[in-house]
């Protein structure tokens, strides 16, 4: 078991008003309301939380991206780790670039050799498409975006492994040389990640045979967990092997304090502002015609029904989208769904919406503490048996 400390930097110091003003936190809420000295103490403040979160026991730290909105302020998560390379010592998860918006893959092959080789091979890399709203921000086509997706995947894969110099000629990407300096530090390439909401293209493609990455579920549901991490597994019996708890991973919001109640109190109007302001996009800009299959477009609504309304932290709470308690309680509900599922790799979000610096700090202490260790022995033994 693997338990790393996950950040989306959002823009937290923003009036709630402005969001019933000028609608979700993506892609149009208007960039006159950045304050440009706010992000430089947020951007700060991020990166000692997630340093903290490293030297307090965390077997890593987590970056991601995304563009134009206030939900995560990380356009170029590679500016990040570059930051926090040198003063971290666990695994370095860039969660993760968005292939298909990018019109030269070399360039992200490039970024995570240096990453890999500055951090002596603790890098993971984590290949996404991006989100639907994202290619309303990038103005690619969405309609290509697998083909993309799959092409810069290749490219980037031989890149790493393949000695150059060679020629790539594809559909969207053409290289006379393909020769990247440097090489990844990690051999053959860094270990690669597949975060998803849940689309089946994307868990057959972590699963295939000649891949078995690692599939990380985001933000759902615990029964979409269970559903889509299942899915894998049976992709890969279909392919002829076992999957392992290492290729499994889970991703979700968590907050812990001295007693339930307390950490109800605290975590409450903090998380209830991250779903029911930062979180929501509206279905055409999460959805745009082309991006996805009809099947995987009803299999990811029905498991995230209800998204679009706002929603109290109990409702959060009652799907196991949140985990929020005292250690103990904390402890206990993720032991059980390790138990029932079988995930090898968790992702604690240590920061949610206009969750305040201290309520943080705090939070990754007390799960480095008397959580993470815990859940870590819990497994081994489990493996054990």
């Amino acid at each position: 078991m693997r338990v790393l400390a996950f950040h989306l930097m959002p823009y937290s110091e923003i009036d709630p008003s402005f969001y019933e003003k000028y609608g979700p936190a993506w892609v149009t809420l208007p960039n006159a309301l950045f304050d440009r000295k706010a992000g430089y103490r947020l951007y700060n403040r991020f990166l000692d939380e997630l340093e903290y979160a490293d030297s307090a026991g965390f077997d890593g730290i987590c970056v991601n991206e995304h563009h134009q909105n206030g939900y995560g302020m990380m356009p170029q998560p590679g500016v990040f780790a570059g930051a926090l390379a040198r003063r971290t010592t666990g695994w370095l998860a860039l969660l993760g670039r968005a292939l298909p918006l990018v019109n030269n893959p070399l360039n992200i092959a490039e970024e995570f050799a240096e990453i890999d080789q500055l951090t002596g091979g603790r890098l993971i890399a984590g290949f996404v498409r991006g989100i639907g709203s994202e290619y309303h921000s990038s103005g690619v086509n969405p309609t290509e975006s697998h083909d993309r997706f799959h092409e810069a995947h290749d490219l980037i894969v031989r890149a790493w492994t393949e000695p150059g110099p060679f020629r790539f000629e594809g559909k969207y990407y053409d290289y006379e040389y393909v020769n990247t300096w440097p090489r990844t530090f990690q051999d053959p390439h860094p270990q690669i990640w597949i975060p998803s909401q849940g689309s089946s293209e994307t868990i057959r493609f972590a699963a295939a045979k000649n891949h078995r990455y690692t599939y990380l579920q985001t933000f759902s549901p615990i029964t979409a967990v269970a559903k889509y991490m299942q899915m894998y597994k049976d992709v890969a019996n279909e392919q002829g092997y076992e999957a392992t708890p290492d290729q499994l991973g889970w991703s979700l919001p968590i907050y812990c304090a001295a007693t339930d109640e307390q950490a109800r109190e605290e975590a409450r109007p903090h998380a209830e502002m991250f779903v029911n302001k930062y979180l929501k996009i509206s279905p055409e800009m999460l959805l745009p015609p082309g991006y996805t299959t009809v099947a995987s477009i009803k299999g990811m609504m029905q498991a995230k029904a209800g998204m679009l309304v706002d929603r109290k932290l109990e409702d959060l709470l009652d799907s196991g989208m949140f985990i929020v308690g005292s250690p103990k309680t904390v402890r206990e509900k993720l032991v059980e769904a390790q138990r029932q599922i079988g995930f090898g790799n968790l992702l604690m979000t240590i920061q949610f919406g206009t969750l305040p610096h201290d309520l943080t700090m705090n939070n990754i202490k007390l799960l480095a503490e008397e959580v993470v260790p815990y859940i870590k022995q819990h497994a081994k033994m489990s493996t054990a048996a």
